[in-house]
């Protein structure tokens, strides 16, 4: 037996991955994707969204790729930076290829040719092209920064042409003032700040219902104490509800209170 079957739950309910299931809309996150869907339908040029480790900026880029998927008026792509060795002539291509542009040469000229036709023909199909980068403070490239300015170089009555929401560590709004023309066309900058001590506990809450719970597992004061050493991180409630939730199962505890959350923070060498 494992601690889904001890606590009767059907799935896994607090992975570190991504997982749209779980998806808890708080108010912090729901205002943050009525912003960026505006960014978006407004053609605004570009937007970013600020958040420290853990707060949810790879979950809400999934969640915003999905709502503004799902319908005929955008066209969407969706760049992961894994590291800051990025050349600008890569990251053209990447975003060429992810709007169907085949590009065998190097040649920055004829790219960026190629995808401003690209660019054309889906505006003329009624469509606007969104590119939503995440962990976007990888970019900390000068050459990267103007190229991005290029392609927001053109313009409409309507708006721009090609529309970048930046998904990013705070020090990203560092690397782009390394061009500070960039910089100065963010029209949109949203701060993805820490759940409140309700949202913790309605997050909790959420989570252990899709997984399939029916009756509640944690005490009020556990969950307070959860928030009080996650800071009101996801990810970091994540992992110390799991954790929680395991040592529960080896004691055999069928409700989650103060003094075994207290023990596994500890655990976990988390500070007050």
């Amino acid at each position: 037996m494992d601690y889904e079957s001890f606590y009767k739950l059907k799935l896994h309910p607090f992975s570190s991955s991504p997982d749209d299931r779980f998806y808890y809309n708080s108010p912090k996150h729901s205002k943050a994707i009525l912003k960026l869907t505006h960014s978006a339908e407004t053609m605004l040029g570009l937007a970013i969204l600020v958040g420290d480790i853990g707060t949810g900026k790879t979950t809400l880029s999934r969640i915003l790729l999905d709502n503004l998927s799902s319908t005929d008026e955008f066209e969407v792509a969706l760049l992961v930076m894994i590291h800051s060795e990025i050349t600008p002539i890569w990251m053209l291509k990447k975003i060429g290829n992810q709007f169907g542009v085949e590009l065998e040469t190097d040649d920055k000229v004829e790219i960026i040719s190629s995808i401003y036709q690209q660019l054309m023909k889906l505006k003329e199909e009624g469509k606007k092209a969104v590119v939503l980068i995440d962990e976007a403070n990888m970019l900390q490239n000068k050459d990267i920064m103007e190229e991005l300015r290029g392609l927001l170089n053109i313009q409409f009555e309507e708006g721009h042409l090609i529309t970048f929401i930046l998904f990013g560590l705070p020090e990203m709004e560092d690397y782009l003032k390394l061009d500070k023309p960039l910089y100065q066309r963010v029209s949109m900058r949203i701060l993805l700040g820490a759940l409140s001590p309700e949202s913790t506990n309605a997050y909790i809450n959420h989570r252990l219902s899709v997984a399939g719970r029916e009756n509640p597992l944690f005490t009020i004061e556990a969950m307070d104490v959860i928030h009080k050493f996650s800071k009101g991180k996801p990810r970091m409630i994540n992992t110390i509800c799991d954790n929680v939730l395991l040592e529960g199962y080896l004691l055999k505890k069928p409700l989650i209170d103060e003094l075994l959350v207290r023990e596994v923070v500890q655990d976990l060498g988390l500070s007050e």
